[in-house]
């Protein structure tokens, strides 16, 4: 394996084209860093400088290598940063997995607040039904049966009703609440970009309540499914998270017996659990659940 601070020195004496002024700028000895380059030389097996006058000059292969080095370089140095931060307690970056309704709901506040309390964290927000990847912070709808990884804390952050969304001249939109089964004959517009736990939470109610869904009218997302309700073509099912800000024209209608719930989850690793902002997320996010805004502080 190559040596790091061999290629450190190899770095420098190409950038500088100077063994004397690489010398002085890694605290080294002018003789230290030939020798540093001699055994560089004999690990790779390369020719990485030749004589030019008094002084060296770096080869193609000399020019290439170190260039090469410059995603290690910088790769290393992001290592290096979080090292300090975890010394001093700190977390230098912060990444945050959502479902589309709860970042709509939640996340920008919670960002906000987070912003303005580590103006030098940096967040990286991974949308998970498009997005791969692993998130130091997890919004996640529970699925029944599955298991989070033992490297996360998981609590439950909220439970979600679904909502019928009708048109206010709708007849069901007078009454206060609506048994499942009422809406077994009636023309639904489907909401859901896939087979995923919202959609199995809607469809096993619907099969305690003895029926199946006319769909009607397929979309991908809960907004553009409200848009069809308004033109009168069906109602649609959603997730009061997702509700946000109806149209004038159309109204929600709670649902009982059963009423469909989607739980909500949040899953935070536990290597970063006890940093201070990880812990400031999950009680922003704690918090907007409970009352709505994050407390400052």
């Amino acid at each position: 394996m190559l040596d790091i601070s061999r290629l450190r020195v190899l770095r420098a004496v190409v950038a500088t084209g100077s063994i004397r002024a690489s010398a002085s700028a890694l605290g080294y000895t002018p003789s230290a860093v030939s020798q540093q380059l001699a055994t560089l030389q004999r690990e790779t097996g390369l020719q990485l400088f030749e004589r030019s006058g008094r002084g060296i000059e770096p080869t193609e292969a000399g020019r290439a290598l170190a260039a090469e080095t410059d995603t290690l370089f910088e790769a290393f140095s992001r290592v290096e940063r979080v090292v300090g931060d975890l010394r001093a307690d700190r977390v230098g970056s912060l990444s945050i997995g959502y479902f589309g309704s709860a970042g709509a709901a939640w996340l920008a506040p919670t960002v906000a607040a987070l912003r303005a309390e580590f103006p030098d964290l940096r967040l990286d927000l991974l949308l998970t039904e498009v997005a791969t990847g692993d998130p130091d912070v997890d919004i996640f709808v529970e699925e029944t049966g599955a298991e989070r990884s033992g490297s996360v804390e998981v609590r439950r952050l909220a439970e979600d009703p679904y909502l019928a969304v009708v048109r206010v001249d709708d007849p069901l939109a007078q009454e206060p609440e609506v048994p499942l089964a009422d809406l077994a004959a009636r023309h639904w517009v489907d909401n859901d970009l896939r087979e995923g736990a919202c959609r199995r939470v809607l469809l096993n109610a619907c099969a305690q309540a003895g029926f199946s869904p006319s769909f009607v009218v397929e979309t991908h997302d809960y907004r553009t499914a409200m848009s069809f309700v308004a033109t009168g073509i069906g109602l649609t099912v959603v997730p009061a998270l997702g509700i946000g800000e109806l149209p004038e024209e159309l109204t929600t209608v709670a649902l009982v017996s059963p009423t469909p719930v989607r739980y909500v989850g949040l899953a935070v690793k536990k290597s970063i659990a006890r940093h201070p902002a990880a812990r400031r997320a999950v009680e922003l996010l704690e918090d907007m659940v409970c009352g709505g805004t994050p407390r400052t502080g």
